[in-house]
């Protein structure tokens, strides 16, 4: 008999594990799928509750996995070594970690919020106006919502982002150095933002109506969208879901979050009557304004690279 060549003997193993297969994981079976979520407290964690992603999932062999993180910086670092396949972020982070190389894509995105967001002083400040914050001392989270917010509220008061003293802090830490009077002003978002003005009597100076429109976007990495649109739809059609129970059930929402952020009910009462809901495709319109972001975080020095975001856009809806 002649021995069988290399390549031969590399042609039939991989024939061999082809007619294996059926074996392995039934006949006509694929092999399981994973959708692990990296979320911040909010509307995630409410899908997470509820079960509803695993059920409509389910018939596409996909398990899924739930990891909570502090901050939207923190779930993109996360995405960047692979540990997780989607989260929620804001309009900020995402421009930071595309320009530091990180392989994310955007799926989705809410509608603009523009009334969650706010610059906070404490009662009976001599700041009066945005005009009034140069030469103070400003905190917000770096690479956060907020920080694209502060550089354009200063810019309509005719200020520079030079013309004030940032401070980065994350939201504890600010909070705790706004009432000890270590700083002059707070940029921070809903349900701090709401806790602030209920517990501690803050001034909201302005928020960012007229300003930015501060959307949230829910992320994959470039690899998992490419082959896996069919998941990520279903998992946006599902949080779309929420957000049309919320639009018109705001008290039961506040009631739900209350416990998950440990936050008086009233406190929560008040982020969600003034916020906007629902989700959806990310257009060109909104590619155009993340773009805009960007270019004012190059021109700022605050990324070390011009990126293009449409480069990274990815539709689920278009599979």
């Amino acid at each position: 008999m002649n021995p069988i060549s290399p390549s031969r003997r590399r042609l039939l193993q991989g024939a061999a594990s082809t007619i294996a297969l059926p074996a392995a994981f039934g006949a006509g079976a694929q092999p399981a799928r994973e959708l692990r979520i990296g979320h911040q407290k909010g509307f995630l964690s409410l899908l997470k509750s509820r079960g509803t992603l695993e059920k409509r999932l389910a018939p596409l062999g996909v398990k899924l996995s739930w990891t909570e993180f502090t901050a939207g910086p923190v779930q993109l670092e996360a995405l960047n070594v692979g540990a997780i396949d989607f989260g929620d972020v804001g309009e900020a982070p995402p421009i930071f970690a595309q320009a530091a190389g990180a392989p994310l894509a955007y799926v989705a995105a809410t509608v603009p919020r523009p009334r969650a967001e706010g610059v906070l002083v404490p009662k009976g400040s001599a700041i009066r106006a945005a005009a009034d914050l140069k030469g103070r001392k400003v905190a917000l989270n770096k690479g956060s919502n907020v920080h694209y917010f502060l550089v354009k509220l200063l810019e309509k008061h005719g200020l520079k982002y030079a013309d004030v003293n940032v401070v980065f802090l994350p939201p504890a830490d600010a909070r705790a150095a706004f009432e000890k009077g270590s700083i002059d002003a707070w940029v921070i978002w809903d349900p701090f933002l709401a806790a602030a003005q209920k517990s501690l009597d803050a001034t909201l100076l302005a928020d960012a109506t007229g300003v930015v429109g501060n959307r949230a976007y829910y992320f994959s990495s470039l690899d998992y969208a490419e082959h896996n649109a069919d998941v990520l739809r279903v998992a946006i059609e599902e949080i779309n879901k929420i957000d049309i129970w919320a639009k018109v059930n705001r008290d039961l929402l506040a009631a739900e979050l209350a416990p998950l952020f440990g936050i008086p009910k009233p406190v929560l009462d008040l982020s969600t009557a003034r916020a906007e809901y629902g989700t959806g495709a990310v257009t060109p319109a909104i590619l155009a304004e993340q773009q805009q972001i960007a270019d004012t975080f190059f021109a700022l020095k605050l990324i070390p690279r011009r990126i293009q975001v449409r480069d990274i856009a990815r539709s689920p809806w278009a599979a």
